[in-house]
């Protein structure tokens, strides 16, 4: 797991699942489909997102294909970034 996937795991763990077993938070580990976030969540780690990894996320891009994986949300960023 890269760092940018870190980062974005231990944010995960801190604001939505603290005291969780860090290990059950895997690369492939669905986190909309799965009910782990939801609609408010999903803000919350846009903007995340945006601070952290200096990248602008438009409306259209908050979708499950960019967000719902740590690989998924891994990818998202390398490609924002350019």
């Amino acid at each position: 797991m890269d760092s940018t996937m870190q980062t974005v795991k231990a944010f995960l763990l801190e604001q939505f699942l603290p005291g969780e077993d860090p290990a059950q938070l895997t690369e492939a580990t669905p986190l909309f489909s799965s009910g782990l976030l939801d609609s408010i969540a999903s803000l919350q780690l846009v903007t995340f997102l945006e601070e952290q990894f200096g990248i602008k996320v438009e409306a259209h891009e908050v979708v499950a294909d960019n967000l719902n994986t740590l690989t998924a949300i891994g990818g998202f960023i390398q490609a924002k970034r350019g």
